[in-house]
């Protein structure tokens, strides 16, 4: 099976995160506000998780939706950075 060529892959987009509870939070909170649907269209990956620090792969296209979502979620997730590369985002890590 050949690859996807680069126009077909999906874009990500890699946010800098900070907040307790991140990998339970992060969760409901793209739930609460987007649901299943989005949830599915998000498609949120975690590249490296501390206990109060994690790197987050999203989509490109729902990038605002997800950052509308951690405002809106009672307990305090506050994105850092957003970036297109996750080397620039390890050097802040």
């Amino acid at each position: 099976m050949k690859p996807l060529p680069p126009s077909l892959r999906e874009k990500k987009r890699y946010l800098l995160i900070e907040g307790k509870n991140l990998k339970e939070n992060v969760d409901k909170a793209i739930l609460e506000f987007i649901g299943v649907l989005g949830m599915a269209k998000v498609c949120p990956k975690w590249i490296k998780l501390n206990e109060n620090r994690g790197i987050l792969s999203v989509n490109r296209e729902s990038l605002h939706f997800v950052k509308g979502a951690f405002v809106l979620f009672p307990k305090k997730i506050e994105v850092k950075k957003v970036s297109g590369t996750l080397k620039k985002l390890k050097k802040e890590f």
